[in-house]
């Protein structure tokens, strides 16, 4: 890459993804670490976007600490579609300039990170779950598990911008913060008839819109539970608390759950107020899915499990047995 006049650039830009008129929470996320990594930099916060009728997002993301808020409007970019979101994105970027971009790790910001930092030269570190600011450089700090998550990562590009990173949902908290937010609407030249690629059709099945983070309690379990038969026991815990089940790498690998439910480096990464740990070993790859979550509970018949050593509360048992115990105690006491 040519090194370029990194001064030049400022401020600290989140994608908003949004679908049917609806925000993804990642993006939410995204916003309020951005308010940390901005305040280190002494810059602002500035989400950004393209579609058709998305002023309407206007509302939600100033909630959540936006100075401004870039958009184009288009009707050929309704739906995603890789070669105009590309074009449209980069060309937002290569002309406001931002210091930092900030992208979900979602199926859309995967594909879309990618071909937009390629399209500007930029470096790119995937699947983040930590972002700092170097005290002496002023570099953003990336980190990400890598060699099968055995080990963490720290990567920054010291010689150009802008600092690209998608960071996986659930890694941050979406906190609002309200701001009066200014919309800069700008425009780029785009025909129908010139994209190649056309949308036919959307379709989605149930387990293919389920998303973890959106749940205050998961229950989840592992291979520890000895066969898919006994998920049952997963779900009627989730239910009694309102919340829903999810699974490790190795009962997806089993063929126990669909991979939608895996939560950890390869699945789903989540931050619910409770997470309880069923059968689940605490192998770093699962760990690096849902450390963050308020209160983790677990349940395992080896009391030297990794999962213990970042549990709030730890049960040393078969969880085919305290599983239906949890149940019929919070059935109780929620008077169900």
């Amino acid at each position: 890459m040519i090194k370029q006049n990194i001064h030049e650039y400022k401020n600290v830009w989140v994608f908003i993804e949004h679908d049917a008129g609806k925000i993804e929470l990642v993006s939410l996320q995204l916003l309020s670490k951005a308010k940390e990594i901005a305040r280190d930099l002494a810059c602002d916060v500035c989400a950004f976007t393209v579609g058709s009728d998305i002023k309407k997002l206007e509302k939600e993301v100033a909630e959540y600490g936006a100075k401004k808020f870039y958009i184009i409007e288009n009707p050929a970019l309704k739906d995603y579609r890789t070669e105009p979101w590309r074009a449209s994105i980069s060309y937002l970027i290569a002309k406001n300039k931002p210091a930092v971009v900030l992208i979900g790790a979602t199926a859309l910001g995967r594909d879309l990170a990618g071909t937009v930092a390629t399209e500007l030269s930029a470096g790119l570190t995937a699947d983040t779950t930590a972002l700092d600011i170097d005290p002496q450089t002023k570099n953003l700090l990336m980190t990400r598990p890598t060699f099968g998550g055995n080990l963490m990562a720290t990567i920054f590009c010291p010689d150009n911008r802008p600092q690209m990173s998608t960071v996986r949902p659930g890694v941050f908290e979406a906190i609002k913060n309200p701001s009066k937010m200014e919309i800069v609407e700008d425009k780029f030249e785009l025909k129908e008839e010139d994209i190649v690629k056309k949308m036919l059709e959307k379709v989605q099945t149930g387990e293919d819109k389920l998303n973890l983070g959106f749940y205050d309690i998961i229950v989840a379990g592992g291979k520890g539970m000895g066969k898919k038969e006994n998920f049952k026991l997963l779900e009627d815990l989730a239910d009694t608390m309102g919340g829903t089940w999810a699974v490790s790498r190795q009962a997806v690998q089993l063929g126990w759950a669909h991979h939608t439910r895996q939560v950890g480096q390869t699945g789903q990464t989540v931050h619910p107020k409770i997470y309880i740990a069923a059968g689940i070993s605490g192998a770093i790859q699962h760990l690096a899915g849902m450390k963050s979550s308020d209160i983790i509970v677990a349940v395992n018949t080896d009391d030297q499990a990794p999962i213990f050593e970042i549990a709030t509360y730890g049960i040393v048992g078969d969880a085919l047995e305290v599983l239906p115990k949890l149940t019929k105690l919070f059935k109780g006491k929620l008077k169900i």
